[in-house]
Formats: structure tokens, C-alpha cells, sequence
């Protein structure tokens, strides 16, 4: 399922392993997750929510074996470069597996499953308290099921991906149905700036939706970009509230997508008319970027 191309392929085998059926430095932390899961599947705990953040080891394809420096005198920076040029790759990797129920049963209602949209969720609160932009697209990455994955985009780079798991891998493991993983590639983020405690407004805010209908392969991330960078800064947050498809309506291949906007201005009350305007100016946006005409 892997392409051969796949950085993941790329493992540092160790010349005296603690365990000859584990010979090569992990690539992804999705092994060992797995692995958890099943030594507590096996003990009858069958609701799990699991998480770890540690480093992963990818192979320098074309550094081939360190030199050995002599004794004699202190190595040159080149020689001190030459025998760190094979030292794999070591990213810091935030994985999560999510399997069976997320709620259980109880007074205030049935039990939940967990599902690929709760992997997605935590992926992006993840990313959200590292304090980065974080675009969400719909994207087919082995080893996660092609229709139920999503990459996470942060300044045009993927730094990971989340979503339910091929139903092969799930087969071949043993895990529970509908079993989910995340992972994300921490050091792909910068440093985030030190938390600054948010300006409040003592004025009220005007709430307006908006409902646009687009090509069904266009992601709603990208949509709530176009309306975000549009609106300009009025706008105090953008939300997509809910998906709707009709053929009879709509046409075949197009989505609804509603959005609740909330607009205001820090230093006065805002008018109706200046958040309609900042809300057209959205609209325009997402009109030039992604195609999207306003349902009517």
C-alpha cells in the first residue's frame, strides 16, 4: 500500500537489535500504536484512546557509511560533516490511535464510536494549540482508507494526515472496525510566538451566514480560506456549520457549504451595512478562488 518512493520505506537497520523480529528504527509511530492497542484488545479493554509523541528515524538514501577518523589529531569540520551525513533523519511525530467508543453508554445517552472526523478533530486542536493556520484537505495516503483521510496543510506544507484506516490494515492487524490514527510531523512547525492574551471587545458582534455552493471536489477548507482572507479585518471568526447536497436543487457533483461569520470592530459598535459589506467582499473572494456561487 506504501508507494517504494515513500520516505517510510527508508529504515535504519540496527546491527545488533534487542529483538530480531524488530531489526529497523521506526519510521512512523503507527507500528508501535498499534502494537499498544493490541496488547490491550487482548486484555479486554476494547474503548481506547491512544497517544505519543516521540521521534522517528529516516534514512539518509545517498550518505553512505561514516568514515572513520584517526586518533592522531582533532577531525577537520568536513570530516566532523562526512560522519554526521549518515546519521538518519530524527523529526519529533505526534501519533494517536482511536478505536471503539469515544463515549460510552450512559444516563445522558448511547454510546459514540469513534470515528475518522473525531481523528481529523483532534488532529486540527492539535495543531490549533501549537498556535499555527491549519487547512484541512481531503487527500488518499496509505495506509488510511482513500475516501476518510485528510492531510494538514500549515503554510503550504503537509504535515500530517488523519483518518479512519484502510480496512486491510484493520484486517490484517486484528484491530477493531472503523479503527483511526493520526500523525503529524512536529518539526514541520515553527516555533510558535509566546501567548498573548487575546484583545476583547466590548462591542457587540454582528452574526451573518453565508451559504455557497461549489464543485464537490473543491475542499471546504479551501473555501473558508477564500472567505477568511476576503473578508478582511472585521471579520472574528469563520465556522462551516453544515454540508448539503441535492441533485434536484443543485445538480449533480456540487455541494452547499453554510459558513457563520462573525464580524467586529474593536474600537465602535459595527453597522449591519459595514458587515455586509466585509461579508460580500468574502463572498467575492471565494467567487475568484475556488468558483463558489451564493445559494439562493
Amino acid at each position: 500500500m506504501v508507494r517504494a518512493e515513500d520516505e517510510r520505506r527508508r529504515a535504519v537497520r540496527v546491527a545488533n537489535p534487542l529483538a530480531e523480529t524488530e531489526p529497523e528504527l521506526r519510521t512512523a509511530l503507527l507500528g508501535g500504536l498499534i502494537i499498544t492497542a493490541l496488547r490491550n484488545l487482548s486484555r479486554g479493554n476494547r474503548n481506547l484512546a491512544l497517544f505519543e509523541l516521540g521521534v522517528v528515524f529516516i534514512a539518509q538514501p545517498d550518505a553512505g557509511p561514516a568514515p572513520v577518523a584517526g586518533v592522531e589529531h582533532r577531525p577537520s569540520e568536513s570530516e566532523i560533516a562526512a560522519m554526521n551525513a549518515p546519521i538518519p533523519h530524527q523529526p519529533w511525530h505526534l501519533g494517536v490511535l482511536l478505536c471503539g467508543d469515544l463515549e460510552v453508554a450512559g444516563w445522558d445517552g448511547p454510546a459514540r464510536q469513534a470515528t475518522w472526523a473525531d481523528a481529523i478533530e483532534f488532529g486540527k486542536r492539535a495543531l490549533q494549540e501549537a498556535r499555527v493556520q491549519v487547512d484541512v484537505r481531503a487527500v488518499e495516503h496509505a495506509p488510511w482508507h482513500p475516501g476518510r483521510c485528510a492531510e494538514f496543510v500549515v503554510g503550504g506544507v503537509v504535515v500530517g494526515h488523519a483518518g479512519e484506516l484502510h480496512p486491510r490494515v484493520v484486517a490484517e492487524f486484528g484491530l477493531p472496525e472503523r479503527a483511526c490514527t493520526v500523525e503529524i510531523d512536529i518539526d514541520l512547525l515553527s516555533p510558535p510566538p509566546p501567548a498573548a492574551a487575546p484583545s476583547l471587545s466590548s462591542f457587540p458582534p454582528v452574526l451573518l451566514d453565508v451559504a455557497l455552493v461549489v464543485d464537490a471536489a473543491v475542499p471546504s477548507g479551501d473555501v473558508a480560506s477564500a472567505l477568511r482572507d476576503g473578508a478582511g479585518d472585521l471579520l472574528e471568526s469563520v465556522r462551516l456549520f453544515d454540508v448539503y447536497t441535492d441533485d434536484q436543487r443543485f445538480g449533480h457533483g456540487v455541494k452547499s457549504l453554510a459558513f457563520a461569520l462573525r464580524f467586529r470592530a474593536g474600537d465602535r459598535t459595527l453597522t449591519v451595512e459595514e458587515a455586509t459589506a466585509a461579508r460580500d467582499q468574502a463572498v467575492a473572494s471565494a467567487a475568484a478562488r475556488t468558483g463558489a456561487v451564493l445559494r439562493t
